[in-house]
């Protein structure tokens, strides 16, 4: 007997990319009364960072939050290489999204308007 053919292809690592997601309102999304939506700062697995962000946008819908808007930051590689500076913490961040192949929210920032 034998199984299925084994591919060539090697499998493509997980890596972390760090993630800007722009919410907007939405009942039970948690967000604060008053604000008018929010920034998260999150640490997202995956092969690329097209993953990542399908990953984080489902995950977010199913907690009932509105992405509006993602920018991606790149892996803790890239960021390096850019200059930033990338305290301990958020590295046990970024490693702990890797080890459980899961999103990671690092920070919320509710946005509210400037009264005037």
């Amino acid at each position: 007997m034998t199984g299925p053919p084994m591919s060539d292809k090697p499998k493509k690592q997980q890596q972390v990319f760090t993630l800007l997601v722009e919410v907007g309102r939405k009942d039970g999304d948690g967000l604060p009364d008053g604000s008018t939506g929010g920034a998260l700062m999150i640490y997202a697995s995956g092969v690329d960072e097209a993953e990542a962000v399908r990953e984080t946008v489902s995950i977010l819908k199913q907690a009932d939050l509105a992405p509006l808007d993602v920018s991606g930051y790149g892996t803790l590689d890239e960021r390096l290489a850019e200059g930033h500076d990338i305290n301990d913490e958020e590295k046990a961040l970024m490693q702990r999204a890797l080890d459980e192949n899961s999103v990671v929210i690092a920070q919320m920032t509710p946005f509210f308007e400037d009264a005037k």
